[in-house]
Order: C-alpha cells, then structure tokens, then sequence
C-alpha cells in the first residue's frame, strides 16, 4: 500500500513538474496584418461547403463541434484592431478572446464577436498544432488599405505621387485643391503602419490582459508574421509599361517590391525581432487563370523572398491555387445578369430596351428570365453554399480563406 501511494505522489510530482516546464516556455505571439481579405469575408454559413470536398472535410472537423458550432480554441487568444477606412485611427477599436470564428470583418462592431471569418481562424487551429503550445495572435487589418500609403514603413520614405497622379491633379485640380490632395496624402502615408505597430507593442505590453494565463516570467516570442493584402496597389496608380512577352500594357509593380522589403526590415526593427519569420500571402483573386497584368503584380508581391538577405525567413505563399473555379463560374453568370440590368436601364444600342419602351416592370421580367436562362437551380443552391461576397474577397468563401489560414500556419514551420 505504501509503495502504490510512493508511485502516486511520485507520479503527480512528476506532472507538476511537466506542467511547469511547459507553462515556463515564452508564449509564442503571431501578427497578422493586411486589408480587407486580412480582415476576411466569409460568413460562418458556408463552412459546410468545406465538408463537400473529401480533400478538405477533415479540416471541417478541426473547426466545428460536434454539435455544428464553430469551435472555440482553449490554447489559442487573440487580439484583433480593425475599424473603418475612411479614418482608421479614430473609427478602430479592439476585439480580443479565445480564438473562433467571428474575428474577420466586423463592420462597424468592432469589439463584438462576427459572422465573418479570416484566414486568423484555421492560422490559429493548426498553428498550435505544430507548435503545441498556447499561441497568441494579434490581428490588425483595415479594408481597402495600400501599400504605396497607408501601410507605408518610414524607410520607404516619403510618399511621391506617381506620374498620373501629378498629370490628374496638374489637369483637373486647381492649385488650392492640389494643396488640399497633397496634405491630406501626407497625413494618410504610413498611418496604418503607425497604428499596427502601436497597437503590437500595447498588446505585448501587457499580454495578460488578452491571455490570462500568461506566465511573466516566461516572457513572449514574437515567432511570426503574415502579410495578406495587396488589391488597392494591384488597382493602384503605378507606372505603366509593355508587357515584353504578350506586348500587352500593364503595370510596372517594381515600387511595390521595393516598399515590402522595405516594411519587412522595418517591422523586424520596430519590434526588436530581426530575423522574425515573414509569411507573404500573395493576392490570388482571379485565380490561375492566365492575366499579364495580375501575374506581373503577384510576382512583385514575391519578389522580396527571393533576396538573399532574406533567404530562409521570408516565405512567399501563393493563394491563387485556393480559389474556387467551380464558384467563380457561377459568379461570372452573375456578373452577366447584372451587365444586362445596366443595359436595360441605359437603353444600350445593341441590347433589349434600346428603343426605351420598356417600362420598370418589363425590364425586371425581362431580366429575370435571362437569369432563370443562365443560372440553373443547381447553380443557385451552390452559391448560396459556399459564397457570401465578390470576386475581389475571394468570393467570401469559408473554404477558400480556410486553406490560405493552413497555408500561412505551415508556412511558419516549414
């Protein structure tokens, strides 16, 4: 009897003493930074299209219950800093918890837990997974934010008007409202970087106010950063050029390489972390469907990984492969739909109504025979399933920002 209460108490010393050494490790801290396909667009409805795909139904079950309720990760927190776009820095606000689904975009309930996800969801599942320890994420993302200027990092430099730009303003502005558009540009460039970097360091302040198990004298380790943004430079002012291989106009993007090498040194440098593993989400709407000017500007999104300075921890993920075609389709035939409403109502030369004697009630009839024509049930019940969004958000669709969340967690391991 001794003896089995000897092993006993031997064996919860043994524990204690297990549980200490893990509780003793610095928390692991991953910053998640973009515009709105960061902040993300998929409503928590189309998680069961997830489950129709035998190749990603097991990551189905990774993020529900067994009761259909997204999951609520115990070893994951999370803080998240969004807001409007107009003026981020007074329309922001932080919402923080244990990590589920409802930190993507939040409209204008900021603190309040959404319907959207993100790809900070499934980062967060199979990022404690690989490193099996409590994780923390911070998150700050604003819709509809470049690169060239709202996230613009001080050793990009100041911010100088591309060539239309000054041809725009010197042909259509007068000199007071040319004053106006170059001071309100000043107070734009770099706010985003300011405000992620602040709201970084007043988390890491005080981790324990998001994660209430923080153990001080651990510390933190700021082990990752992803980056997902990109759409308002791909639609930027950039300078245009000839395609040298199909001859065809597109966009010089080198500027947009130079300003991302330039944020990853300065991020690394704020934070005190000079060799901070950088994940580069690649923007991927569209998908690999064959597009000069897209392809040029997701090579420049690349580029930075390919330096040898930062050889080995600076990674490049390409998230076109994570679209989905079967749904773009469909969205295509929508996009159809929507083109012959505008030419029913402008009376277009070549279209139905180009005699205007179509009135409001022929044109909806009309129209909803052409959609009944072109979209099949099938196709109705299908998007309805898996999409809440446009093209440019990746269709809103959970499985799509699913995977690219996976891809961003793999990527910090391997």
């Amino acid at each position: 009897m001794r003896t089995k209460i000897n092993l006993f108490v031997i064996a919860v010393i043994m524990a204690c003493g297990a549980h200490a050494q893990g509780a003793s490790k610095p928390l692991k801290v991953y910053i998640l930074a973009g515009q709105s396909n960061m902040e993300g667009h998929a409503r928590i409805e189309t998680f069961d299209y997830i489950g129709d795909d035998p190749a990603t139904a097991p990551m189905l079950k990774e993020m529900i219950r067994t009761n259909g309720k997204p999951v609520i990760c115990d070893n994951v927190w999370i803080s998240y800093f969004t807001g409007g776009p107009k003026e981020p820095d007074k329309e922001s606000g932080e919402g923080f918890g244990k990590l589920t689904a409802g930190y993507g975009a939040r409209g204008g309930n900021f603190k309040e837990i959404g319907a959207k996800i993100g790809p900070e969801f499934t980062f967060g599942i199979y990022m404690q997974k690989h490193v099996k320890e409590p994780v923390l994420i911070i998150k700050t993302a604003w819709g509809g934010k470049s690169l060239h200027t709202d996230y613009r990092s001080p050793s990009s430099g100041p911010y100088k008007p591309f060539e239309q730009e000054l041809k725009k303003l010197a042909e259509k502005f007068t000199k007071a409202e040319r004053e106006k558009w170059h001071e309100e540009k000043k107070a734009k460039t770099g706010l985003c970087y300011r405000l992620m970097i602040k709201h970084v360091k007043q988390v890491l302040a005080d981790p324990k106010r998001i994660y209430p198990a923080y153990d001080a004298d651990a510390g933190f380790e700021i082990a990752g950063f992803a980056w997902f943004q990109g759409f308002n430079d791909l639609v930027g002012p950039y300078p245009k050029v000839q395609d040298p291989e199909t001859r065809e106009t597109i966009k010089d993007y080198s500027e947009y390489s130079r300003l991302l090498g330039c944020f990853i040194r300065d991020v690394r440098k704020d934070l005190k972390v000079p060799d901070m593993r950088f994940v580069i989400g690649v923007l991927g709407v569209g998908g690999n469907k064959e597009n000069p000017g897209r392809n040029a500007f997701r090579k420049a999104m690349a580029a930075p990984a390919a330096l040898s300075e930062f050889k080995g921890n600076v990674i490049a993920i390409e998230t076109a492969p994570y679209w989905d075609n079967a749904l773009a389709e469909i969205d295509a035939k929508r996009g159809k739909v929507k083109q012959m409403g505008y030419f029913l109502r402008s009376k277009h030369k070549n279209h139905a109504n180009k005699d205007g004697n179509m009135d409001k009630q022929a044109q909806n009839e009309y129209l909803k025979k052409f959609r009944e024509e072109l979209i099949t049930p099938e196709d109705e019940a299908l998007w309805k399933r898996g999409a809440s969004n446009g093209g440019y958000h990746y269709l809103g669709c959970a499985k799509t920002f699913a995977l690219i969340g996976k891809a961003f967690a793999d990527a910090m391991v391997k």
